[in-house]
């Protein structure tokens, strides 16, 4: 097996536990702690918009390679075995459905609206 397919396995086994943190994030069995850290991951996960920036050289792709990966492994270890095993058969399912633009639509609007509730809040004001 080369490197190339081995990072794509990798990144298809990411994908689905983004997915699968999502649906544990709604599932009743989790703790409210766990399910608030990751719908945290997955909806950071599935936006479009980074903390860090992909033109930035080096740093852009360090929430993707590094920071990402470790806080679903955190994430995961929370949530029990038989659980998470429930959680990436339904994402093996989701999966292989058709991709949702409504869902996408809404995260970038939320995204939106943070960036401009940001804005507001911090933009200088003049002292009239």
């Amino acid at each position: 097996m080369t490197i190339g397919m081995r990072l794509k396995d990798w990144a298809r086994a990411i994908r689905k536990d983004v997915i699968a943190l999502y649906i544990a994030a709604r599932d009743p069995r989790v703790p409210w702690h766990v399910k608030a850290a990751a719908m945290a991951i997955a909806a950071y996960a599935l936006s479009p918009i980074d903390l860090i920036p992909d033109f930035i050289p080096v740093l852009g792709y360090l929430d993707e390679i590094i920071l990402l990966p470790v806080a679903i492994a955190l994430v995961i270890r929370m949530i029990p075995s038989p659980l998470m095993a429930e959680f990436r058969e339904e994402a093996q399912r989701r999966s292989e459905r058709p991709v949702s633009r409504a869902a996408a639509a809404v995260i970038v609007l939320l995204w939106i609206m943070a960036a401009g509730f940001l804005l507001w809040a911090f933009w200088p004001r003049s002292a009239a």
